[in-house]
C-alpha cells in the first residue's frame, strides 16, 4: 500500500526555509493549502483535510507531517472525522497553545484543545523554549493525543528560524510511521 506525506503548516503557513517546504522539495510531500492562512477557519481546515484525503487514489493512505497550528488541525479533525482509517500516522511538531490567552485571541474558534486519543500512531516533537507552548503543555498533549513525546531541546518554534533545514532526525521518526500498521 503506497504511503502519501501530506503537510499541514499552521497560522500564516510555512516559508521558504521551513522544514516542511524542504520536505515537499526533496520528498515531492504533498502540502494541504488553505483558504485562507492569515485567519483560519477551524471548520474550513478540518474540511479541507477531510477533501484531499477523499481525493487520494483507492488504497493510499497518508502521514500527516504537522507543525503549531496543524497539530491543533489533526487532533480537531481526527475526533469527527469518518476518514481516519486512511491516516497511518501524524508527526505532531510544536503544537501551539491556542488556550493561551494571546494566542486565543489571535486564532478564535480554535479553543478548546481537542484532547482525545488519536486513532493512528504519532509522535509530537516539543522543545523547551517554543515561544507558543509551554513544553509541560505539549507534554500533556502528548499524552491526551497518544503520542509518543520527544524532547527536541532548545529549539523554539522548530521552524525556519530554529535552522532546522531539512531535517533529517524529524524524518527518521516520520519514516518510521509510515512503516506502522494501525
Amino acid at each position: 500500500m503506497s504511503v502519501v506525506v501530506l503537510t499541514l503548516p499552521g497560522w500564516q503557513s510555512s516559508g521558504p526555509g521551513h522544514w516542511q517546504t524542504l520536505w515537499e522539495e526533496r520528498y515531492g510531500d504533498r502540502r494541504v493549502e488553505q483558504h485562507d492562512w492569515m485567519r483560519p477557519l477551524r471548520g474550513d481546515w478540518l474540511a479541507r483535510l477531510d477533501e484531499v484525503l477523499l481525493g487520494l487514489p483507492p488504497g493510499q493512505q497518508a502521514v500527516l507531517a504537522a507543525h503549531s497550528l496543524g497539530c491543533i488541525q489533526v487532533a480537531a479533525w481526527a475526533d469527527h472525522s469518518r476518514l481516519t482509517a486512511r491516516v497511518r500516522g501524524a508527526l505532531l511538531v510544536a503544537p501551539g497553545d491556542v488556550e493561551r490567552e494571546d494566542l486565543r485571541v489571535l486564532l478564535p474558534g480554535w479553543a478548546p484543545i481537542v484532547r482525545s486519543r488519536l486513532p493512528f500512531p504519532s509522535v509530537l516533537l516539543g522543545s523547551s523554549d517554543d515561544p507558543y507552548c509551554a513544553q509541560e503543555r505539549a507534554q500533556v498533549m502528548a499524552q491526551d493525543w497518544g503520542a509518543a513525546y520527544h524532547d527536541m531541546g532548545t529549539g523554539g518554534h522548530l521552524n525556519a528560524e530554529s535552522g532546522l533545514g531539512d531535517w533529517p532526525a524529524a524524518r527518521a521518526l516520520l519514516e518510521e510511521l509510515k512503516k506502522a500498521t494501525t
